[in-house]
């Protein structure tokens, strides 16, 4: 087999055997050129929520190729972007009133630092601290980079980041170490924001805490005059079980950002919304106020049509039924596991579900990580375990008998490879 010429991303090529092409996709399922069919467990990195080529979010991309390609979207608007914004505005938590493009969850992410900066630089306050929560994950820009958790995805790129206040993971029963954390970096007077993952840290190995943190941690960045930014790029779109996950800590977060399920996962799109005030601070006379930020896709029109009738499937489709339907098959599929000592850290967040291997060199880069991914396979499951942490996030439409057979295999996957360890 001719080698390809592709590099492709989070793979060691000298470990992998060549990359199966897939054919076709379609619902929960992954079809590969050997008619191989693949449950989507993972919804292929977040981003599929109603399945793999919803039909009416295929038949908008179709009409708006008939009408756009690329628009410069700083000279000019389409109805696409105008449609989406007022359905963006319309879902979000209350008071985020401005919507600003880019194309990917890291650019959202990095979009929203730089409107934290501005925001305080154009109001003449010198803020700028930026504060993260530990194992968190932000994206592989350079400022989403700086931002998340330091270790061997970034260490080659030391030199190009730039330092954060970190605060401990709010642990079951040490919450309010993380709060108090928080309130003693406020007291500085500089910093500017707190970026988080609301409800569940996502690359990090899928942890969960509770939304009273969240909203805890709201009340401090209010009190202090800073801005909370929701990275709600995995944790959007029904994935916690509420369309956003700051929702359950009834919270409006400064901005937000989002992609991933925006477009459901048809085509690469972001947004970060934000407050009139954070908008209002970069309007003005003075050019030098401009938010200077900007990507050659900036809106792209096939996209947003994309976008758009995924917000109408949200509201003509029982998507929220789904949701509750799949978070309850879960809940009855992980009580198999409670008590089972090759288990530890057995928890859910709506319709995500995660595990922990116990093996004795846990962590990313764990050995048990890549060996259970090809025993999935083999068993006709797309499932990337985060080193030793197996984890569920399947598309909304899998079925009961699809779920309990994912479990199943999850169960034998662990036998094999603890047996084969010991």
């Amino acid at each position: 087999m001719t080698r390809s010429a592709i590099w492709h991303p989070f793979t060691q090529h000298a470990l992998e055997p060549p990359m199966k092409r897939i054919a076709s996709t379609e619902g929960a399922y992954l079809v590969d050129e050997d008619g191989n069919r693949l449950l989507d467990a993972i919804s292929s990195w977040w981003v599929i929520t109603h399945g793999h080529r919803h039909p009416a979010i295929m038949a908008a991309i179709r009409a708006a190729t008939e009408a756009y390609d690329q628009i410069i979207f700083a000279e000019f608007s389409h109805a696409p972007a105008e449609r989406l914004a007022e359905g963006l505005i319309e879902i979000a938590p209350a008071g985020l009133s401005h919507v600003f493009y880019s194309d990917s969850g890291s650019t959202s992410v990095e979009v929203a630092l730089k409107m934290a900066l501005g925001y305080f630089h154009n109001r003449g306050e010198a803020r700028d601290r930026i504060v993260v929560i530990e194992a968190s994950y932000h994206g592989d820009t350079i400022g989403t980079m700086s931002t998340g958790e330091r270790g061997v995805f970034n260490a080659a790129y030391e030199p190009l980041l730039f330092g954060v206040d970190r605060l401990a993971f709010p642990e079951p029963g040490r919450e309010q170490q993380t709060l108090d954390m928080f309130e003693d970096f406020c007291r500085s007077g500089r910093v500017a924001a707190l970026v988080i993952e609301p409800l569940v840290l996502g690359a990090g190995g899928m942890k969960i805490y509770d939304a009273g943190t969240l909203a805890g941690l709201k009340e401090i960045a209010l009190h202090h005059g800073c801005l909370l930014i929701a990275d709600e790029v995995m944790t959007g779109w029904g994935r916690t079980g509420t369309m956003f996950a700051s929702e359950q800590a009834a919270i409006t977060p400064d901005i937000l950002c989002t992609s991933k399920g925006l477009t459901a996962g048809a085509l690469p799109l972001a947004a970060t919304l934000c407050t009139g005030d954070i908008f209002d601070a970069h309007l003005s006379t003075d050019r030098r106020k401009t938010f200077f930020h900007s990507s050659s896709y900036t809106a792209n029109p096939v996209a947003c049509a994309a976008a758009v009738a995924n917000l109408d499937i949200w509201r003509n489709e029982p998507v929220f039924e789904r949701i509750e339907n799949l978070a309850a098959l879960h809940r009855q599929n992980l009580q198999r596991f409670e008590g089972d000592k090759r288990f530890a850290n057995i928890r859910q967040s709506g319709t995500i579900a995660a595990l922990d291997l116990v093996v004795p060199a846990g962590g990313y880069l764990a050995e048990a990580g890549p060996r259970m991914r090809r025993l999935f396979r083999e068993r006709g499951l797309l499932i990337r375990p985060l080193g030793n942490v197996v984890y569920l996030m399947p598309p909304y439409c899998v079925t009961a008998d699809e779920i309990g057979s994912t479990y199943d295999a999850i169960d034998e996957v662990a036998s094999i490879v603890l047996g084969s360890a010991g």
